[in-house]
């Protein structure tokens, strides 16, 4: 039932994998199997897989050994199976395993055995895990936690590529804080980290879905917002700037109160990303030069 070249190939996974007959007695039993379960190959090979060994339950806790296992479905159907479940770990923990049974046939094409193929849940949510965390190390500011300038970049980018395919109208809003210096040489840098954080918290969730906000630089933020009409773009602006204005901490029993400058700006069809970004800058140094705490839109 066990070919050589079946055997190599199991004997080489990392994945628990093991064989059972038509009456569910393991055959084989490989050396992934005893890494996730703690079973070595001689307590296992020639029992039966029902008999208190890895004693499947789901999240319900019922014993899927007594109803609804998956390798006997597979015996039974010849139908593949998969199943998220938990097995019974040989010191007596419960391990989450994902599931995958396949039908072994004879010559006859008859069902004769079952293969078995089960991963450790855990590697694959490590897995996840870590990979999200090299993901926001690319794209995430690590103060503010929100987009970083490469990703905001990015996203222009990508917007002005496929605008002849979609048609997305977008604009820029590039705003700076309006005498930040100040606040780090008054209260210091670490009252001014909280400045950035409270921007950005302010910023993040008065946005729409939509629409991305990223840190551009020391105390910058560009906003890339959907729409088509400078009146919108202009609205967006006045409500991100009041919000901001309306925002404040406290430090030593001090109020220190946040105002931004804003420059707003709609993409023009065949513009780069250099020509869109220095016009929204430019807007905003307009802001800075008339007053500050207010919007320009060009």
């Amino acid at each position: 039932m066990i070919t050589d070249v079946l055997k190599d190939v199991l004997d080489d996974l990392f994945e628990g994998a093991y064989v059972v007959d038509d009456q569910r007695q393991i055959l084989y039993w490989n050396d992934g199997a005893t890494k996730i379960t703690g079973y070595s190959k001689d307590e296992v090979v020639n029992s039966f897989c029902f008999n208190n060994i890895l004693r499947h339950v789901d999240h319900t806790g019922k014993e899927l050994c007594l109803d609804g296992c998956p390798l006997k479905a597979t015996l039974e159907t010849g139908v593949k199976q998969e199943s998220s479940v938990f097995l019974h770990h040989k010191n007596g923990h419960r391990i989450p395993v994902i599931v995958r049974t396949s039908p072994i046939y004879d010559k006859d094409n008859v069902v004769v055995g079952s293969l078995e193929i089960f991963t450790d849940s855990r590697y694959k949510q490590d897995l996840y895990t870590q990979n999200r965390r090299l993901q926001d190390l690319s794209t995430k500011d690590p103060l503010t936690r929100i987009y970083n300038r490469r990703y905001i970049d990015f996203q222009i980018k990508s917007l002005i590529n496929s605008y002849s395919d979609f048609e997305q109208a977008f604009g820029l809003l590039y705003m700076d804080i309006d005498n930040f210096k100040k606040v780090n040489d008054t209260y210091g840098h670490v009252v001014g980290d909280e400045v950035l954080k409270l921007v950005s918290r302010t910023l993040n969730s008065n946005i729409r879905g939509e629409d991305v906000l990223g840190r551009y630089g020391g105390e910058e933020f560009i906003v890339v917002v959907k729409c088509s009409k400078p009146e919108e773009l202009s609205l967006v602006s006045e409500k991100l700037r009041i919000l901001i204005e309306k925002s404040s901490i406290i430090t030593n029993n001090e109020l220190v109160k946040i105002t931004v400058s804003i420059g707003s700006t709609l993409f023009n069809v065949g513009e780069s990303l250099e020509s869109l970004v220095n016009r929204a800058d430019k807007a905003m140094y307009n802001s800075k030069q008339t007053g500050k705490n207010k919007v320009t839109v060009y």
